[in-house]
């Protein structure tokens, strides 16, 4: 794997997408100032004898007005993510503290944990385990190295190797030291600031207590088709971003670990549990960046906004050719034997991820 190639590659990109971000606010705000324009001659200037005339300080209102939303909307939202902390946030996703003195697998986990913050000269985050999920899956949450929390799910530590959950602790560690947790968190406020604005003119465009539109109707027409196109190509780039930042922390970790094998293999044996059956927890937008794997869409539409590449691709460029499934069978065996979960309530299944 061309692995600085890659890395060089990923950045750049980045940087080019940001840049299509901030343009796309900017032509939000021509699009919301000619829709409100076309919406103010429907209503009334173009039926007023004298031609066509907007009120003082129009365009300079609306644009005023959506850059308040837009960035205060992204102010709240990234305020509201930033309270948590990782730690919080990763215990909201259903994850545990490591007990390396209990189980020898997640000692395993903790020791490796250890070994890849000396490697990448990072500081140690808290390990933590998601301990009912099977799934082969990870995550990283975390504003900075300070509060970072690395966590696996329980079917990564029964399913992998030594080797192989250093691969996948690396492409964490990566996400970590490459701020992309942080940089999602601050895409993930603006989206909120532009869904912002298609709520507002959803809120004009809706009737009165008598179920009558009144004549702001037209205006909030207006920005709801405006807002929807800018929530859209926002949403879009903010997961082409993060498809981005998966292919540059999947090159880290063959950097780090200097195999292939590594995180090729996870990724190998997560192929495997699809073919299976077995499917990423459902998560929300929120944190779907921040897993390892997510699920992928099947249209191909839906590819724009998959905050991943393809799995098979993914593989491909670590091995430079097409790779298939692997066994889930460990091949140094287990450590441990798995404790059993405590028994939930009557009727209740595995929960899941449980951050919306």
């Amino acid at each position: 794997m061309r692995f600085f190639e890659f890395q060089r590659d990923a950045r750049g990109e980045t940087r080019r997408l940001l840049l299509a971000f901030g343009l796309t606010v900017v032509l939000l705000l021509v699009a919301v100032n000619a829709a409100l324009a076309l919406a103010w001659g429907l209503s009334w200037g173009f039926w007023v004898p004298g031609g066509l005339h907007f009120p003082r300080h129009f365009f300079a209102v609306n644009t005023g007005v959506t850059l308040l939303f837009v960035l205060g909307g992204w102010w709240v939202e990234t305020s509201r993510l930033a309270d948590g902390g990782g730690v919080r946030l990763a215990e909201q996703m259903g994850a545990r503290p490591a007990r390396p003195s209990g189980d020898l697998d997640e000692q395993r986990f903790c020791n490796i944990v250890d070994e890849m913050a000396i490697s990448s000269g990072l500081k140690r985050p808290q390990a933590m385990v998601v301990a009912r999920d099977q799934g082969i899956n990870a995550f990283a949450a975390g504003w900075d190295e300070d509060d970072a929390v690395v966590a696996v799910t329980q079917g990564a530590l029964e399913h992998l190797t030594r080797e192989e959950l250093q691969g996948l602790v690396a492409h964490e560690f990566s996400h970590i030291g490459e701020g992309d947790t942080r940089l999602n968190m601050r895409l993930v406020g603006m989206v909120f600031g532009l869904e912002m604005l298609f709520r507002m003119g959803q809120a004009l465009f809706e009737p009165d207590t008598k179920d009558r539109r009144m004549a702001a109707a037209l205006i909030g027409l207006a920005i709801m088709a405006a807002g929807w196109l800018g929530w859209l190509a926002g949403h879009a780039l903010q997961a082409a971003v993060s498809r981005q930042r998966e292919y540059l922390a999947d090159a880290r970790a063959v950097q780090w670990t200097r195999s292939r094998d590594g995180l090729g293999g996870v990724l190998r044996k997560v192929l495997s549990q699809r073919r299976e059956g077995v499917v990423p927890r459902q998560a929300g937008s929120m944190v779907q960046h921040m897993l390892l794997v997510a699920n992928e869409g099947s249209g191909a539409a839906e590819h724009w906004l998959d905050s991943h590449p393809p799995l098979a691709l993914r593989i491909r460029r670590i091995y430079g050719r097409d790779m298939g499934p692997l066994p889930l069978q460990r091949e140094d065996g287990p450590l441990a034997q798995p404790a059993e979960p405590p028994p939930g309530p009557a009727g209740d299944g595995v929960p899941g991820w449980t951050l919306g």
